[in-house]
Protein backbone atom coordinates (compact mmCIF):
# COMPACT_ATOMS: atom_id res chain seq x y z
CA UNK A 1 0.00 0.00 0.00
CA UNK A 2 1.09 3.42 -0.70
CA UNK A 3 1.93 5.69 1.87
CA UNK A 4 0.02 8.82 2.01
CA UNK A 5 1.08 12.73 2.20
CA UNK A 6 -0.31 14.49 5.26
CA UNK A 7 -3.75 15.94 2.94
CA UNK A 8 -4.63 12.60 2.44
CA UNK A 9 -3.31 12.87 -1.67
CA UNK A 10 -1.08 9.97 -2.81
CA UNK A 11 2.70 9.17 -2.83
CA UNK A 12 3.03 6.43 -5.84
CA UNK A 13 5.72 4.13 -5.65
CA UNK A 14 6.36 5.26 -9.03
CA UNK A 15 8.11 8.77 -8.10
CA UNK A 16 11.34 6.81 -6.25
CA UNK A 17 11.89 4.45 -9.69
CA UNK A 18 10.71 6.01 -12.33
CA UNK A 19 10.70 9.90 -11.52
CA UNK A 20 10.94 10.98 -15.46
CA UNK A 21 7.76 8.58 -16.06
CA UNK A 22 5.84 9.61 -13.28
CA UNK A 23 6.18 13.35 -14.68
CA UNK A 24 4.89 12.13 -17.97
CA UNK A 25 2.03 10.13 -16.87
CA UNK A 26 0.91 13.06 -14.47
CA UNK A 27 1.04 15.14 -17.17
CA UNK A 28 -1.36 12.68 -19.51
CA UNK A 29 -3.34 12.19 -16.76
CA UNK A 30 -4.44 16.23 -16.29
CA UNK A 31 -6.09 15.94 -19.59
CA UNK A 32 -8.25 13.14 -18.30
CA UNK A 33 -11.48 15.38 -16.85
CA UNK A 34 -14.55 14.48 -14.50
CA UNK A 35 -17.18 15.95 -16.34
CA UNK A 36 -19.66 16.21 -13.77
CA UNK A 37 -16.88 17.91 -11.50
CA UNK A 38 -15.05 19.68 -14.06
CA UNK A 39 -11.20 18.84 -12.57
CA UNK A 40 -9.03 16.75 -13.76
CA UNK A 41 -8.12 12.71 -11.80
CA UNK A 42 -4.95 14.21 -10.81
CA UNK A 43 -6.58 17.45 -8.82
CA UNK A 44 -9.31 14.86 -7.57
CA UNK A 45 -6.49 12.95 -6.03
CA UNK A 46 -8.33 9.55 -8.03
CA UNK A 47 -5.32 7.93 -8.72
CA UNK A 48 -3.90 6.56 -5.64
CA UNK A 49 -0.49 4.56 -7.07
CA UNK A 50 1.40 4.04 -10.05
CA UNK A 51 3.60 0.91 -9.65
CA UNK A 52 6.27 0.54 -12.73
CA UNK A 53 7.68 -2.57 -13.77
CA UNK A 54 10.21 -3.36 -16.62
CA UNK A 55 7.22 -4.30 -18.94
CA UNK A 56 4.37 -2.97 -17.79
CA UNK A 57 2.18 -0.29 -15.19
CA UNK A 58 -0.08 -0.79 -12.35
CA UNK A 59 -2.42 1.96 -11.80
CA UNK A 60 -4.20 1.74 -8.37
CA UNK A 61 -7.23 4.58 -9.16
CA UNK A 62 -10.78 4.76 -7.22
CA UNK A 63 -13.76 6.72 -8.89
CA UNK A 64 -15.51 9.81 -6.88
CA UNK A 65 -18.68 7.53 -6.86
CA UNK A 66 -19.04 4.03 -6.93
CA UNK A 67 -21.77 4.41 -9.58
CA UNK A 68 -20.20 7.86 -11.42
CA UNK A 69 -21.77 6.77 -14.94
CA UNK A 70 -18.41 8.64 -16.58
CA UNK A 71 -16.63 5.83 -14.91
CA UNK A 72 -16.07 3.07 -17.07
CA UNK A 73 -14.86 5.92 -19.80
CA UNK A 74 -12.72 7.80 -17.64
CA UNK A 75 -11.36 4.36 -16.89
CA UNK A 76 -10.69 3.46 -20.60
CA UNK A 77 -9.18 7.03 -21.55
CA UNK A 78 -6.52 6.24 -18.68
CA UNK A 79 -5.70 3.56 -19.53
CA UNK A 80 -4.92 4.69 -22.97
CA UNK A 81 -3.29 7.84 -21.92
CA UNK A 82 -1.14 6.14 -19.39
CA UNK A 83 0.19 3.43 -22.21
CA UNK A 84 0.97 6.18 -24.59
CA UNK A 85 2.66 8.28 -21.91
CA UNK A 86 4.78 5.48 -20.11
CA UNK A 87 5.22 3.65 -23.47
CA UNK A 88 3.92 0.39 -22.68
CA UNK A 89 1.00 -2.01 -21.38
CA UNK A 90 -1.15 -0.76 -18.39
CA UNK A 91 -3.50 -1.78 -15.98
CA UNK A 92 -6.00 -0.01 -13.67
CA UNK A 93 -6.55 -2.05 -10.27
CA UNK A 94 -10.11 -0.03 -9.50
CA UNK A 95 -9.85 0.20 -5.76
CA UNK A 96 -12.95 -0.03 -3.56
CA UNK A 97 -11.77 3.06 -0.93
CA UNK A 98 -14.18 5.85 -0.91
CA UNK A 99 -13.04 9.07 -2.29
CA UNK A 100 -13.44 12.41 -0.25
CA UNK A 101 -12.01 16.30 -0.51
CA UNK A 102 -8.69 15.71 1.38
CA UNK A 103 -7.90 13.29 -1.52
CA UNK A 104 -7.41 16.08 -3.58
CA UNK A 105 -4.35 18.11 -4.66
CA UNK A 106 -3.37 20.66 -1.94
CA UNK A 107 -5.47 23.29 -1.84
CA UNK A 108 -8.21 22.30 -3.73
CA UNK A 109 -10.63 20.73 -1.09
CA UNK A 110 -10.24 23.60 1.01
CA UNK A 111 -11.87 26.02 -1.78
CA UNK A 112 -15.52 25.74 0.16
CA UNK A 113 -16.43 24.62 -3.84
CA UNK A 114 -17.24 20.92 -2.59
CA UNK A 115 -20.19 20.71 0.24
Amino acid sequence: MSEQTPNNAPYWQAQDSHPDLTARFKDAMREIVDPEIGLNIIQLGLVRDLIIESDHALIKMILTTPFCPYGPAMLENTREKAEAALGMPTHIDLGLEPWDFSMMEEGLGEWGLFG
